[in-house]
């Protein structure tokens, strides 16, 4: 491995992690983005405190969490990936769009924007380089009651 190699596995661990939730691709993808446990931090958004998860249980949040939005779009850019050793920081900018039927809308606006920033951390494993946690600082949002109205 070396420095350059290294540093684009982990940025395309970011796409990955994307397709996750844009392509509803909850079988396969998680397992080549996360190890297992992980620590999600989705605080600044959803106001649950940060936590350690099996990747299971985590698949599964996701799924609950994704399955009411008819389309979701993520750009995740500007990436600054630090790495020492086995370990690296992972920041990145990150726009996330997400779509929800009329009828939650409410005659409303029917897209949730997230602007932020991602602060991951990841490790070495023996399948390649993975995210261990997940935080995301949400800077900006509109219509963020959308994410309460598609609460399942």
């Amino acid at each position: 491995m070396n420095l350059e190699s290294d540093r684009a596995e982990i940025i395309e661990l970011f796409g990955r992690y994307a397709d996750i939730a844009d392509q509803k691709s909850f079988d396969e993808l998680p397992r080549l983005v996360h190890t297992d446990p992980m620590v999600v931090d989705f605080e600044s958004v959803a106001a649950i405190a940060p936590m350690e998860t099996s990747l299971d249980d985590y698949v599964e949040i996701l799924r609950g969490s994704f399955a009411p939005f008819l389309a979701t779009h993520h750009v995740i850019t500007g990436h600054v990936i630090d790495i020492d050793g086995d370990h690296a920081t992972a920041h990145a900018h990150v726009r996330a769009e997400h779509w929800v039927p009329d009828e939650l809308a409410d005659g409303g606006a029917n897209r949730w924007l997230v602007v932020g920033f991602y602060d991951n951390t990841a490790v070495r494993t023996e399948n390649g380089w993975r995210f261990d946690r997940v935080k995301l600082t949400a800077t900006y949002q509109e219509n963020a009651g959308l994410l309460r109205a598609s609460a399942p």
